[in-house]
C-alpha cells in the first residue's frame, strides 16, 4: 500500500496557501500573480516527483507520468474564491502531489502511473469549471472571446495574454490515456462534522438551475397613488419570493435547496413605487426529474404572482446544469479504503456544490472524496479542516488510487 507523508502533505498545504495569503485564509483569483506563481511552482513539484509538467492555454497545470500504461488523474481547481479560504480546491490538488509522490515512494506502487492536474477557474471568475470544460472539449473559442471578469470586467482574452498564455495550446483529453479521475475536496457544509464523520464518499454532484425574473410594474409617486391602482414590481418580487418558500417544499427533493440571491428595484428610491424588480433566483438537485419538477412549478408560481399583482413578469433561465452520478467502482474503492482506516466514520453523501468531476465524468469515470469543513464553513478566510482529517482523506484517497490501478475495481 502507498503510504503519505503527513508532514510533507501539511507543509505542502501550508506552502500552497501561502500564494495570495490573506488572513488565515487566501486571495488568489484566476490568472493573478498569485495564481499563476501558484501554477509554476505546481509545476515545478511535478517535474521533480518525475512527471512531465506543462500550463495548457486556459492555465490547467499537468503532470503526466512517462508511462505506456493508462494514468489514474488525481487534482482539483488551484484558485480560489476572493478573500476565501486556503483548503477550497488546494486540499485535491495537493492530494494529487501527494499521493503521486507516495506511488513513487513505494516499491510496488511505481509501476502504476498517477497522473496530476490543477484545473483552472472552476470559481468562476471569468467561466464556471473553464478550466475542465475545456479539457472535455466543452468550450469553443467564441466562449473564451466573450468572457469578462465578473469583478473587473478585464477580458478572458486579455488575462490569458497577461497570465503568457495567450499562445499556449489547450490540452484535451486524450481517449485510452487514464483510467479515470479522482478529487478530493472539502466538504463546504457541516454534515460530515454534524455527524462525527470524517470521510464523505460522494455519490452524485448537484445540477443547478439559475433564472433571472423580471416585474414589470408602474412608477408612480408613493404619497398620491392609490393602493387600488398600484402595480408595485417589489410586490411582485416578494409575492413570488412568499410564493417559492410555501410552495417549493412540496414539490422539492429530500436534498434539494433554493435560494433567492438578490432583488433589485428600480429606481430603488423610498419615495417612488418600484417600477421594475429583478428578482435572480436558483435551485439545486440531483436528480433530473425534480430539476424539470421545479423549474414547471416555478414557472406556475411567476404567471400566477403576475396575474394577482397586475405586474407583467420575464423567466429567463440562464444556467441549467446537468446534475451526475458518480462512477460506483470507483465510489466503491474509497468506500472500502474508508472503512480501512476510519471504520464506521465515513457515509455515502451527495454534493451540494459543482465540482469539476462533474464536467471530468463526462468523458472519464470520476469519483470523489470529502474531508469535513470545521463549522460548514467555506468560501470564508476562516475555513479551516482538522490536521488529522486532512492526513486520513489524502491517505484514503491513496489506497483507492491503488484499488482502481490495479483493476480490482474497475
Amino acid at each position: 500500500m502507498p503510504k503519505i507523508n503527513p508532514g510533507r502533505l501539511l507543509s505542502d498545504l501550508g506552502r500552497f496557501a501561502q500564494f495570495g495569503a490573506y488572513r488565515t485564509g487566501v486571495h488568489r483569483p484566476t490568472y493573478s500573480n498569485e495564481d499563476m506563481d501558484s501554477r509554476r511552482w505546481l509545476a515545478q513539484q511535478y517535474e521533480a516527483v518525475g512527471l512531465q509538467a506543462h500550463i495548457d492555454g486556459v492555465g490547467n497545470v499537468f503532470g503526466m507520468p512517462h508511462s505506456e500504461r493508462r494514468s489514474l488523474l488525481i487534482g482539483s481547481h488551484a484558485e480560489s474564491q476572493n478573500h476565501a479560504g486556503w483548503l477550497d480546491g488546494a486540499l485535491g490538488v495537493i492530494y494529487g502531489l501527494e499521493i503521486a509522490r507516495a506511488f513513487a515512494e513505494t516499491p510496488d506502487c511505481t509501476g502504476l502511473p498517477i497522473a496530476a492536474v490543477a484545473w483552472a477557474d472552476e470559481e468562476s471568475h471569468y467561466v464556471p469549471l473553464l478550466g475542465s470544460r475545456s479539457f472535455v472539449g466543452d468550450i469553443e473559442e467564441a466562449e473564451i472571446d466573450r468572457a469578462v471578469n465578473v469583478d473587473h470586467g478585464l477580458p478572458l482574452r486579455e488575462a490569458l495574454r497577461e497570465a503568457g498564455l495567450a499562445s499556449v495550446p489547450r490540452s484535451l483529453v486524450e481517449p485510452g490515456r487514464h483510467v479515470g479521475y479522482l478529487e478530493a475536496h472539502i466538504e463546504q457544509g457541516d454534515a460530515l462534522e454534524a455527524s462525527s464523520k470524517r470521510i464523505g464518499v460522494v455519490t452524485s454532484i448537484v445540477g443547478i438551475w439559475q433564472y433571472s425574473i423580471v416585474f414589470h410594474g408602474i412608477q408612480n409617486h408613493a404619497g398620491t397613488t392609490r393602493m387600488a391602482i398600484r402595480k408595485d414590481a417589489g410586490v411582485a418580487a416578494a409575492t413570488l419570493a412568499m410564493a417559492i418558500a410555501e410552495r417549493f417544499p412540496e414539490v422539492a427533493g429530500p436534498r434539494s435547496v433554493w435560494t433567492t440571491g438578490r432583488i433589485t428595484l428600480e429606481p430603488g428610491a423610498r419615495n417612488i413605487i418600484p417600477g421594475k424588480a429583478e428578482m435572480l433566483f436558483q435551485f439545486r438537485d440531483s436528480e433530473m426529474p425534480v430539476l424539470e419538477r421545479l423549474d414547471a412549478v416555478l414557472r406556475e408560481l411567476v404567471e400566477v404572482t403576475s396575474i394577482k399583482t397586475g405586474c407583467r413578469a420575464d423567466i429567463e433561465r440562464t444556467a441549467a446544469g446537468k446534475p451526475w452520478h458518480m462512477d460506483p467502482a470507483f465510489q466503491a474503492a474509497i468506500e472500502t479504503a474508508a472503512a480501512r482506516h476510519a471504520p464506521g466514520a465515513y457515509v455515502r453523501m451527495p454534493s451540494g456544490a459543482s465540482h469539476d468531476a462533474q464536467v471530468v465524468g463526462r468523458k472519464l469515470r470520476s469519483a470523489m472524496l470529502f474531508v469535513p469543513s470545521i463549522g460548514g464553513i467555506s468560501h470564508h478566510w476562516t475555513e479551516n479542516t482538522n490536521d488529522a482529517d486532512l492526513v486520513l482523506g489524502c491517505q484514503v484517497l491513496a489506497d483507492a488510487a491503488e484499488t482502481i490501478l490495479r483493476g480490482e475495481r474497475t
